[in-house]
């Protein structure tokens, strides 16, 4: 394969402090929480672009979870006040790929897309997909082909096959989709 799977991902945002003791309402970013944010679990870090941990930030181990409308609030061993957990506002929070609940059949991480080969089921080159929206309640795949771009619903009647090892993704697109 062409491309490098990344080492970790991203499973959780540090939205903001919340009260004075160091706790932290955190957005979930992770389809399995109940493991990620847990007491003992150590959580990276992103650095500036976010697109990786930060390896001059010490890394974080959850004390103590507490479940919030709004995400989950968490409590990180040695953040004790408000002030330091306000310099750390607004990251990322990331755990190494290899600790995550190993992937369902069928299933796939949306990093793995990227790059992937579109064609439809008859065979028609479609493009490549360049991006992956979470807009929810249905997800985009942007693909760039020789058309131009198009935006693709990532839905199990539209997508029907997805080929890791060879990098396709194969489509069954309703009438009109690709003429947009």
């Amino acid at each position: 394969m062409g491309r490098q799977d990344p080492t970790h991902l991203v499973v959780g945002h540090l939205t903001r402090p919340h009260g004075t003791r160091g706790e932290f309402l955190c957005g979930i970013l992770t389809d399995h929480p109940e493991s990620v944010f847990a007491p003992g679990v150590v959580l990276s870090l992103g650095g500036p672009k976010d697109d990786a941990p930060d390896p001059d930030m010490p890394p974080l181990r959850i004390d103590s979870v507490r479940s919030s409308p709004k995400g989950m609030l968490v409590t990180f061993g040695g953040l004790t006040d408000r002030t330091q957990a306000e310099q750390l506002q607004g990251r990322y929070l990331f755990l190494p790929i290899d600790e995550l609940e190993p992937l369902e059949e069928g299933e796939v991480f949306y990093h793995q897309l990227l790059g992937m080969t579109v064609e439809t089921a008859d065979g028609e080159e479609v493009g490549e997909v360049q991006e992956v929206f979470e807009t929810g309640p249905v997800d985009l795949l942007e693909v760039r082909g020789s058309n131009g771009v198009l935006m693709i619903p990532f839905r199990p009647e539209i997508v029907v096959e997805i080929d890791v090892e060879t990098d396709r993704l194969v489509i069954d697109p309703p009438d009109g989709l690709l003429e947009l």
